[in-house]
């Protein structure tokens, strides 16, 4: 409902762009660009087939239409997956609470070449550039390695909770989350939010792990 409603709006603006597809399914997603000619990807980081399957279209576009510059949509902004969305290959990132207005001219800048992000955003691309550090292959077995809250931290994750939800929850500072979250990537051999909750899920779905 909401691709369609999105899609609705943007008769208003019918000399400026043509909406070409809407679906919400990370393979539609990818079958699109099989079929249509498209200037701009216009992609939702979560789809109705799990959490973050926006982002996994876009690293699978990043190698199959490189040229093609994509904007992902978040229903929160949140400095880890600002990253995580610049590092698949995103052009512009924006939260779903934006006026159409800014949507719109975020389209037209990264069609344009440019990349849509403000100055805090891109501050923070360049602590992540600057802090960036070998990552080791992930563990099949690396959750076992967790500390109890560790293992605690990484539940609210995957439950979608931001960091300072995760604080409050378990009584502990932001700054705090952000130290687990630290040595959690560590201990699994990965370097964000979004391969956190992949590298669960598919321990989930193997069987390695149990649903929560």
């Amino acid at each position: 409902m909401g691709c369609q409603l999105l899609q609705t709006a943007f008769k208003v603006y019918r000399n400026q762009f043509e909406v070409v597809a809407c679906v919400v399914s990370r393979e539609s997603v990818i079958r699109c660009f099989k079929h249509n000619p498209i200037d701009v990807a216009l992609i939702n980081a979560d789809l109705e087939d799990g959490r973050f399957a926006g982002l996994q279209a876009l690293r699978e576009l990043r190698t199959t239409h490189p040229s093609t510059p994509a904007v992902i949509l978040f229903d929160s902004l949140q400095d880890d997956l600002i990253v995580d969305a610049f590092r698949a290959g995103a052009k512009g990132v924006l939260g779903r609470g934006e006026p159409l207005e800014s949507l719109c001219k975020c389209i037209q800048a990264v069609h344009e070449g440019q990349v849509w992000a403000n100055s805090t955003q891109m501050q923070l691309l360049l602590r992540a550039l600057i802090n960036a550090s070998p990552i080791w292959p992930m563990d099949g077995h690396g959750l076992s390695l967790l500390a109890k809250r560790e293992a605690q931290v990484v539940e609210s994750v995957v439950d979608g909770l931001t960091n300072r939800q995760i604080g409050v929850k378990l009584g502990i500072s932001e700054h705090t989350v952000s130290n687990y979250l630290f040595r959690i990537y560590n201990k699994l051999g990965i370097s964000s939010r979004v391969e956190l909750v992949l590298y669960v899920m598919r321990q989930r779905e193997t069987g390695q792990l149990p649903d929560s």
